[in-house]
């Protein structure tokens, strides 16, 4: 599977709209976990690989992806978010207030 780009098909729309592209990305698996662990700062690779618990090559695809498109970086002391991804992140945070809300109503 390829990184998905802006302007180009993506999984459930022909359109390539960054709105589109970016649940494509995020609907990923292990995506949104791995933005989710770096949203306190680097984690190393096996640090990251841990608290994802995801296997070797899978993280190494999300992070590729992640990479290319900007939301994560390699830097001293191992992967962290980039400007976007904190922006990503904070986008995030109210569509997680909700969803803890909404499955307060489901127990």
């Amino acid at each position: 599977m390829t990184t998905p780009r802006i302007g180009h098909p993506v999984r459930g729309s022909t359109t390539g709209r960054p709105l589109m592209v970016a649940l494509d990305l995020l609907g990923r698996r292990t995506a949104l976990r791995v933005l989710w662990e770096l949203r306190e700062g680097s984690l190393t690779f096996r640090a990251l690989q841990d608290a994802c618990e995801t296997n070797t090559r899978l993280l190494n695809t999300r992070l590729t992806e992640l990479r290319e498109v900007d939301l994560v970086e390699h830097a001293e002391g191992g992967y962290r978010l980039t400007d976007e991804g904190r922006r990503l992140s904070k986008a995030l945070k109210p569509l997680s207030a909700w969803a803890d809300q909404w499955g307060r109503g489901k127990r």
